[in-house]
Parts: structure tokens; C-alpha cells; sequence
């Protein structure tokens, strides 16, 4: 280039070699967008890794997080402050397929190859389990959520009463005691004989509902009827049916996983099952709108459990959008109904930020599951509470009554989702009376 070609034609004044490349860093700005530019270096780089099933039979569960996650990375595209420095933000999310070993090996490699600062993990014991467990062998912070925690905390090897085994891995949601005051709430809102037909599965769910939960209800006057534990992917349910007739049980009540729910229900119908039924409360299979479509008419008046709703009124301290925003910028983006994971995940986002920032040095382990330990915040789906938990390394999160009931004439989708009762927030607006299933 000669001296001419170096001319500021504005000034007719030589340009240096540092006012060179001073604008052609500008140059790389504004080509860049305006987004901003971080140092290069791992320093300067905060990894978290997301886990959770994106595809498989726990698929529902992570349906929504690929909307979860633009947003997350939209509010963090000008990086995290921490203390005195910004860093640059990378979530690696991960699709464990439903498959728990895959689970494990996925934060494995988030650990080892990837070396994430913090792990994120996110829906039922077949995917936090193993990743929280690979992250305590290995010494990194892990947060994780929609898992009743007494499957997170004795399914992993803690016992009753003696101290947590567990340094780096943390976990916040419900738990049996907020599945009790929802149940008793719920189904007290309608006349039954009080005969409860439970099916629960010989998993991390089913043996922690079983062990922890069905007691309570029998405490507070509720017949437990119970056809004993099955096997996930059971196809013939016929003993359970005929039990639960015989028994004239008029509420039934399972944690089992949506493929299982759909083939137990429909024989439930054809065997004559459902028309006793008044009250049809499923956990896990009931979560979401697609399952529940695909049983057709043996869908409505399905009774639930949110972890999460729209009309929580509570906004996320990440993004800062409300949970009527979030759900309705789900819906225009994918063109499907929202789902209460919506909210779910973005909690977990909103708490393992908000850790990170409040650690003080979010590249050093011990700051960052220090302040995981100590975490009072409010996300999304309300309130998060390392300093009051049930047991160490827990805090207890909401379940609120709902019910899937038929969509009114000109709606867009095919089922409503409301609110039917709220004992454990009663900030959560109830938007509806519970419907007997069988009407």
C-alpha cells in the first residue's frame, strides 16, 4: 500500500499503522453486527453444560428447550458480569435420547473434553441421576431440577437422617411432601370414595413415590390400592385393571413414563376401568399437551400436576420475560401450545446464572457450588432456597392442581390447561373447578 492509499481523503492527513488497525477493528465490530467481542482465552470463557432429552420417550420433557435456550443465549450475548469482569457465555446443550447411560457419558465428555464450569441438568432421574453423578466423582457443580428430589437425593446413595454424601451436586423442585398437600387439595374438591388405584413403576420415581408418598395419603384417609411395582414398556395390564374394578377404586394415580400411561389407559377404557374413574391424576405422563391430545376424548379431564404455569406470576431473572411472554413467544416461534417445561427450564438457567454471578469468581469450582449452596433467588417458577431446604443440597419448588379439559369452539389447540387448585403457592391465580373425569 503506498503513502497515498494510507491518506485520510476527509483530512488529507497520513493514517498510522495504529489508526489502521484501530479501524479495522471497528470495521470487524460492525460487520460482526454490534455484537459484542470477548478476549480470546478459556479465562475469559464461562462453559455450562445443558443435559436434558430432546428426543426418546422423555422427549416431551425437553421439547421446548431449543426456544429455552435462544432466549437464555439472547440475554447473555453480552456476556455474564461477574464481580469486575464479563465473560463470554457458552451453553453446550445436550440431548441425552432418553437414555441414561448416554446421560452419563454426555457429562462425561462435558466435563473432561469440554471442561464446563458448571453443569446444568434438567427432567426425571434418567437424566439427572447419572449426570449428577458424574459430576460429584468429578468434582464439578451441578444444578439440576424436575425431579422429585427424594429420587435425586436417596436415589443416588443418601441415607434418612445421616449427612449428605453429595459436595457439588444440588438440585431444587418438589417433592412427595408438595405431591401430598396438592393431592389432598385436589381431590378433596370432589365426593369419591376415597379409593386410590395406584400403578407406579419399578424406577427412580415410581420407588420414591411409593416409599415416601403413598403413606401420606393413607394418613390422611385415603385407601391405597396398590397393583405393585412394573416394569417400564409393560404392555399387558390386565391384573392391575381387574384389581383396581375390582376394588371400585374412584381415583387413580401413576408416575409412569407417556408410552406406558397410553397403553395402561386405553385398555383401562376398553376394560371398563375409566367409567369408575373421578378423579384421573398422572404425573409425568400428563405433563404435556401432545401426550395427552394423542389419547383422544380419554384425554380431557385428565388432572395434573404443573411444576410450572403461565399464570405464575414471576418473571425470569435472566431474560427477564413473564411466564404469559415466555409461553406466548413459544407458541409464535414453534407453532405449538406451551408446555410448563417452558418455565421449568428456564428456572434452572435463571438459578445457575444467577449462582455464577453471585460466586464472586465463576472459574473457580468451590466459589461457584459455595454459592450454589447459599442460593436464595427468584426465577420464573418462583422461589429457589439452598438456606432452608428439606435436606442438604435441596430445595423444595412448587406443584400446583391442574387439568387438562377441552378447548372451547374456535380455540387453536385442543386442550386448555388450568389451574385448579394452588396449596403450595397460593400466589398462582386458580383459573378453574375441577371437573369430575368421568362427566
Amino acid at each position: 500500500m503506498t503513502t497515498t492509499d494510507r491518506t485520510n481523503f476527509a483530512s488529507g492527513a497520513p493514517l498510522s499503522r495504529r489508526a489502521l488497525i484501530a479501524g479495522a477493528g471497528a470495521a470487524g465490530l460492525a460487520l460482526a453486527g454490534g455484537r459484542r467481542v470477548f478476549a480470546a482465552g478459556a479465562e475469559n470463557t464461562l462453559k455450562v453444560g445443558f443435559v436434558s432429552p430432546r428426543t426418546g420417550a422423555l422427549g416431551g420433557f425437553g421439547e421446548t428447550d431449543g426456544y429455552v435456550l435462544e432466549v437464555a443465549r439472547k440475554a447473555l450475548a453480552s456476556g455474564l458480569t461477574v464481580g469486575d469482569k464479563t465473560y463470554e457465555v457458552k451453553i453446550l446443550d445436550r440431548d441425552t435420547q432418553s437414555d441414561p447411560s448416554r446421560a452419563g457419558q454426555l457429562a462425561k465428555a462435558l466435563i473432561n473434553s469440554d471442561q464446563v464450569d458448571l453443569m446444568l441438568a434438567t427432567s426425571t432421574p434418567e437424566v439427572v441421576n447419572p449426570v449428577a453423578d458424574a459430576c460429584e466423582a468429578a468434582g464439578v457443580p451441578c444444578l439440576s431440577t424436575v425431579v422429585p428430589w427424594e429420587a435425586f437425593y436417596f436415589g443416588r446413595g443418601a441415607k434418612p437422617g445421616q449427612p449428605s454424601p453429595f459436595k457439588w451436586t444440588y438440585h431444587f423442585g418438589f417433592g412427595t411432601e408438595e405431591f401430598h398437600k396438592m393431592y389432598v387439595s385436589q381431590w378433596n374438591l370432589l365426593e369419591t370414595n376415597k379409593k386410590v388405584a395406584v400403578l407406579y413403576p419399578n424406577d427412580a420415581d415410581g420407588n420414591a413415590i411409593r416409599q415416601h408418598l403413598a403413606p401420606l395419603l393413607a394418613k390422611d384417609g385415603f385407601t391405597i390400592v396398590d397393583a405393585g411395582p412394573y416394569e417400564d414398556g409393560t404392555t399387558d395390564y390386565s391384573a392391575q385393571i381387574a384389581l383396581f374394578k375390582k376394588e371400585k377404586c374412584e381415583i387413580f394415580n401413576s408416575f409412569p413414563i407417556p408410552p406406558d400411561f397410553a397403553a395402561f389407559w386405553r385398555q383401562a377404557a376398553q376394560q371398563g376401568f375409566t367409567k369408575m374413574v373421578k378423579i384421573c391424576q398422572v404425573a409425568k405422563a400428563g405433563l404435556f399437551p401432545d401426550g395427552v391430545v394423542a389419547l383422544g376424548a380419554l384425554g380431557y379431564n385428565q388432572a395434573n400436576g404443573a411444576y410450572w404455569h403461565k399464570t405464575f406470576p414471576y418473571k425470569s431473572s435472566l431474560a427477564g420475560v413473564s411466564g404469559v411472554e415466555l409461553a406466548d413467544g413459544y407458541e409464535k416461534s414453534a407453532g405449538k401450545q406451551w408446555t410448563q417445561q417452558l418455565g421449568a427450564s428456564l428456572s434452572l438457567l435463571d438459578a445457575g446464572f444467577d449462582a455464577l454471578k453471585k460466586s464472586g469468581d465463576a472459574k473457580s469450582k468451590d466459589a461457584v457450588v459455595k454459592a450454589i449452596a447459599t442460593l436464595d433467588t427468584t426465577t420464573i417458577a418462583g422461589k429457589v432456597d439452598f438456606t432452608h431446604g428439606p435436606v442438604p443440597n435441596v430445595a423444595n419448588g412448587p406443584i400446583i392442581g391442574t387439568q387438562w379439559v377441552k378447548a372451547p369452539a374456535g380455540s387453536k389447540f385442543k386442550l386448555d390447561f388450568l389451574v385448579t387448585e394452588h396449596v403450595n403457592d397460593p400466589n398462582v391465580p386458580i383459573g378453574a373447578k375441577l371437573r369430575p373425569y368421568n362427566s
